[in-house]
């Protein structure tokens, strides 16, 4: 697959930069721009949380993300409270 080959993350010497590396570097630029609990998985998070709130199917998402179960993929994505309330005045009210 293209994906697995493409390097998103990059050290000085070009070379892939380990998930551990990733993570070290988020949290140190987090510290410094005063923000908690920086990780990769936030960013996944908000992507997934995203197209879901765009209107992209779930399986779509699932499929993206490469998970098995669907249980997964809807793991990752936050309820928005004012998206409920929304739906909830569209479908049901």
């Amino acid at each position: 697959m293209i994906l697995n080959s493409f390097k998103l993350f990059r050290t000085i010497c070009r070379s892939r930069l380990t998930e551990s590396g990733v993570e070290l570097r988020l949290r140190e630029m987090g510290k410094k721009l005063g923000v908690e609990k920086v990780h990769p998985h936030k960013f996944r998070r908000t992507m997934v949380t995203r197209a879901i709130e765009k209107g992209m199917p779930i399986e779509q998402v699932q499929k993206i993300l490469g998970h098995e179960q669907i249980d997964t993929t809807l793991r990752y994505a936050m309820v928005n409270q004012n998206n409920v309330k929304l739906s909830h005045r569209k479908y049901i009210s």
